[in-house]
């Protein structure tokens, strides 16, 4: 009878990958070595390439200077 394979073996062939949901956010940035969840990542990207609205990164204004331009 063949024993499973260790959680390192099917991280290393790929088939055992690291959380990104229900996961620690902290633990999840520390496993993977990145500064931003891959997931934000992908989805800021898209939105670059296809999203059509302008601005869509915009800082909200101060309201009191808002206000005087309208």
């Amino acid at each position: 009878m063949k024993s499973r394979p260790s959680k390192q073996r099917l991280k290393q062939r790929g088939i055992l990958r690291e959380r990104v949901f229900g996961c620690d956010l902290g633990e999840h940035l520390l496993n993977s070595g990145h500064d931003v969840p891959q997931v934000l990542r992908c989805c800021s990207e898209f939105i670059e390439k296809h999203g059509m609205v302008d601005g869509i990164y915009r800082l909200s204004g101060v309201a009191s200077n808002i206000q005087k331009l309208r």
